[in-house]
């Protein structure tokens, strides 16, 4: 329970954060009405709103914690490791994302979080991995119109 308080709260902040430094990206003369933040905006009201969901949660399922034999762990250092994981595919992802590009960046992500998180080693990872780069990539430039990077591996192939 203390470590969804704590993330909550780590959630909300992150938002604040995320909600002032987009405010600080320039419209151009090509943005619509809801102008070139209107996106990161958006996701940085539902980060704040999972966050306050996760802190809400966690304050009405609190009772009293009993402590048995078995429960000896400190439960504020359980996640770490699998935190640090989760820091190091962010740090790869932004890494390889010029090189290989958004789709299979995402693809490479996406595979290897269900790896790490211990999915079946078949064929439903790289296939949920390919089409969710493909779908990821619809979204943003097909259907928002946001361009993401094609990668010099891409554009040296082509």
């Amino acid at each position: 329970m203390r470590k969804d308080l704590i993330s909550g709260l780590v959630l909300l902040a992150v938002a604040g954060i995320y909600y002032s430094w987009s405010g600080a990206i320039a419209d151009s003369t090509l943005s619509d009405e809801v102008g070139a933040a209107g996106l990161p905006h958006a996701l940085a009201v539902v980060l704040a709103i999972l966050g306050t969901l996760l802190i809400g949660r966690t304050l009405l399922a609190r009772k009293p914690r009993t402590v048995t034999v078995d429960d000896s762990t400190d439960e504020s250092d359980a996640g770490l490791p699998r935190a640090v994981g989760f820091l190091l595919f962010g740090a790869a992802y932004v890494i390889v994302l010029p090189f290989a590009g958004y789709v299979i960046g995402t693809a490479l992500l996406i595979g290897g979080v269900a790896l790490y998180e211990g999915a079946a080693r078949n064929w439903t990872v790289p296939a949920a991995a390919i089409g969710g780069g493909v779908f990821y990539w619809a979204i943003f430039v097909k259907l928002l119109g946001v361009h993401q990077p094609v990668g010099s591996l891409i554009q040296g192939l082509f």
